[in-house]
């Protein structure tokens, strides 16, 4: 299965209309309510870099981890084009987040985009969280977004066809899900029909991403056992309660101590 192959070349276009600066304002926002003092940031799966150059603009010196070279690839060529923010504070390296060691700590870690819930099994999620904690300053906050188990089964996903357009590609996207409810996750499969609008050539692409949900209660038994305690746990955007309704949750969690 490839995640983020091929796929990554069309990234930004396929996600020019999320709101990153929302959601960077949004982050920013929990941040300074629990870690006011925060100044360093560490972004895992950084992707492109658009979250990580948004919290350069809020003052933070971010590091972006990625395992995708094509897309860390796209995040240094924006650095390069980037020069309204001082190189010093960004910088960009490849790394997986089960195994990664940067020999250094941060005042806050973040991982969007349902980074997490790329994670689909039990010993990834753990291997994941001792990286991450081993990572975070005591009193420093971690800021993750995911899946809610309660809306992907009451609003179960159903197949999406997209269409979008650049100068250079018009490009369809065809996103079928499949539910595989006794191991809370979802199978997504995108297939892409890529036009060149230069060359006039077509391309087709297929790539599955495995998308891991979750229930509050397994995620306070991994904020426990990584010595981490929710400060807060709400809907994605809006912050309210989490219901039935709310696909899209986060969860920020402090570290009261360093871990060795």
């Amino acid at each position: 299965m490839s995640v983020f192959g091929a796929y990554s070349h069309y990234y930004d276009l396929l996600y020019e209309e999320k709101n990153y600066a929302k959601e960077v304002e949004f982050v920013s926002a929990i941040i300074r309510r629990h870690a006011p003092d925060a100044k360093t940031m560490l972004d895992l799966g950084c992707g492109t870099g658009r979250h990580a150059w948004g919290f350069t603009q809020k003052g933070y010196k971010v590091t972006g981890l990625d395992r995708s070279a094509e897309m860390l690839a796209k995040a240094r060529e924006r650095e390069e084009r980037g020069k309204i923010t001082s190189s010093e504070a960004i910088e960009f390296q490849q790394g997986d987040i089960r195994d990664f060691e940067l020999s250094r700590r941060f005042d806050a870690v973040v991982a969007l985009f349902h980074v997490i819930g790329y994670l689909p099994a039990n010993q990834e999620l753990d291997a994941a969280f001792t990286r991450i904690r081993r990572h975070l300053n005591g009193g420093g906050l971690l800021v993750f977004d995911h899946w809610y188990g309660p809306a992907v089964l009451t609003e179960r996903p159903a197949p999406r066809i997209k269409t979008f357009e650049n100068a250079e590609f018009k490009i369809t996207r065809i996103a079928t899900p499949t539910l595989l409810v006794n191991d809370n996750l979802v199978d997504v499969r995108y297939d892409l029909v890529v036009i060149d609008k230069i060359s006039l050539r077509c391309r087709e692409i297929a790539e599955t991403h495995r998308v891991r949900y979750f229930f509050w209660p397994e995620i306070e038994s991994l904020l426990a056992r990584h010595a981490l305690e929710r400060v807060e746990f709400g809907e994605w955007l809006s912050g309210r309660v989490p219901d039935h309704s709310s696909w899209n949750t986060y969860v920020a969690a402090t570290g009261r101590s360093q871990v060795a």
